[in-house]
């Protein structure tokens, strides 16, 4: 579903999956909510990622919740033109902190 790195105290979580949806979110829940309680500052790559529907938006959101506990932050970055046409049909995109690549958005957290 996803592979995890650290980049200092910011931890990166690339998505292998190309859907995320009612068929997968809960496992992308699960598995996210372990790791962000020890990691809180998350970046998330979205390149791999071709369709997403309600359930997957419900899953990055619950991740963006689980930061927000653990007094943490959620960035997304190299989010594919029609998943963003998506994020901004449903006003996401004024939720999360988008960016176009990984060097922006690990910049944004104060990183190199």
């Amino acid at each position: 579903m996803f592979t995890t790195e650290t980049n200092n105290d910011i931890l990166l979580i690339t998505l292998t999956v190309d859907v995320l949806d009612a068929s997968n979110n809960n496992d992308f829940k699960d598995q996210t909510s372990e790791v962000v309680k020890q990691q809180p500052k998350v970046l998330i790559d979205m390149s791999a990622l071709t369709f997403i529907d309600s359930s997957g938006l419900g899953a990055i959101l619950s991740c963006l919740r689980n930061c927000n506990e653990n007094k943490g932050k959620l960035k997304l970055f190299a989010i594919s033109k029609t998943v963003r046409t998506l994020f901004e049909l449903v006003r996401m995109h004024k939720v999360f902190d988008i960016y176009n690549t990984k060097e922006e958005a690990l910049a944004s957290f104060g990183a190199k």
